[in-house]
């Protein structure tokens, strides 16, 4: 029997990472509803520029992680991912995008995305974690 194509996708995991067994080495897959997931996280974690053959890909979310979080702002981030998902995401329709600002202090900013499958009529919602993350210094004594 020939092997069942997804008709959502199927892209490689991310991060990259290899499959070996007997025979061969291979890139690790993922499809349906988990290929969805780590493609928004590329896309919302990818500045534009960054992509040659794309340079219009992405969504301008480090740009804006030293501004003071304000409505505007807010409002500001919700229609840079809307738009983000509309050009970049043709798998799905997005139902609503809540942004929580409990950790602001410790410099984290939860953004929850309310989705639509379109090939399922399936919904699921995805939870991107935007944070600074500061580098450290820790000295062994």
């Amino acid at each position: 029997m020939a092997e069942r194509k997804s008709f959502l996708g199927t892209g490689w995991a991310f991060p990259l990472s290899f499959e070996r067994n007997e025979a061969k080495c291979s890139v690790a897959m993922i499809s349906e509803v988990h290929d969805i997931e780590q493609s928004l996280t590329i896309l919302l974690s990818t500045r534009p520029g960054e992509r040659l053959m794309r340079p219009d890909f992405g969504c301008a979310l480090e740009d804006l992680l030293f501004e003071p979080a304000n409505v505007s702002l807010i409002t500001y981030i919700k229609d840079l991912i809307r738009r983000s998902i509309l050009f970049y995401e043709p798998r799905v329709d997005l139902r609503g995008i809540d942004i929580i600002t409990d950790g602001l202090l410790e410099g984290r900013v939860l953004i929850e995305i309310d989705l639509v499958v379109r090939g399922t009529n399936g919904r699921f919602n995805y939870v991107y974690d935007y944070y600074k993350r500061e580098a450290t210094f820790r000295q062994e004594n």
